[in-house]
């Protein structure tokens, strides 16, 4: 990066956002000194206007905003840093400093594919997905036909929370499978984004 801090007085903005949700947390300011803090700490440290210091976020609270990756933007003047946060950002107790929800609980599937993406990785002992992994394909592709016929029964014969239960045994083995093959869920959705028209 070939920021420009003088353009702007020696302060450059410093956008932060969820590398998960992708929610703008909240807006500090750095200089060169707290932005060299930031990477060497990996937390997010701002230049405080009020306190004339560098304040790491969360020194305090220990709600702290784990960096992921620092870019700057086309005119080197402004920061986007994308962190893993500890708690609420907000001094208010909000999650973000706009006062919204930070939960998508549909991104715990992104969260699933890496952990199990980790555990290929290492194959810990005990692990139940590691054992899927060690019995090999065809045992991965059986438990998958298992659970979609599951998950038919339950949708025809049985109660939504049973479907919901079986579905989401079925979505946990098909991760392994393709996993196991050397794709992952966002193969799956970049297919279905290839077939998507708006008419």
């Amino acid at each position: 990066m070939n920021l420009d801090f003088e353009k702007t007085g020696g302060l450059i903005p410093a956008i932060i956002q969820d590398d998960e949700t992708n929610k703008v947390l909240m807006l500090g300011y750095m200089n060169e000194e707290s932005l060299a803090e930031t990477q060497r700490l990996g937390k997010v440290t701002f230049y405080s206007r009020s306190k004339q210091r560098l304040w790491t976020k969360g020194e305090e609270s220990g709600n702290f905003l784990n960096v992921v990756s620092i870019t700057d933007d086309c005119d080197h003047d402004t920061l986007l840093i994308k962190v893993n946060p500890v708690g609420p950002v907000c001094h208010t107790g909000s999650d973000t400093c706009f006062d919204e929800t930070n939960k998508e609980d549909v991104l715990f599937f992104k969260y699933l594919q890496h952990f199990i993406q980790k555990r290929y990785q290492e194959k810990p002992e005990g692990s139940y997905t590691t054992s899927l992994f060690n019995e090999g394909v065809n045992r991965m592709a059986q438990k998958v036909g298992e659970e979609a016929v599951e998950t038919v029964i339950e949708a025809t014969n049985g109660t939504d929370k049973r479907l919901v239960y079986e579905s989401a045994d079925l979505i946990y083995h098909l991760i392994v499978l393709l996993t196991s093959k050397g794709l992952s869920i966002e193969d799956l959705a970049r297919e279905l984004k290839s077939r998507h028209k708006i008419k």
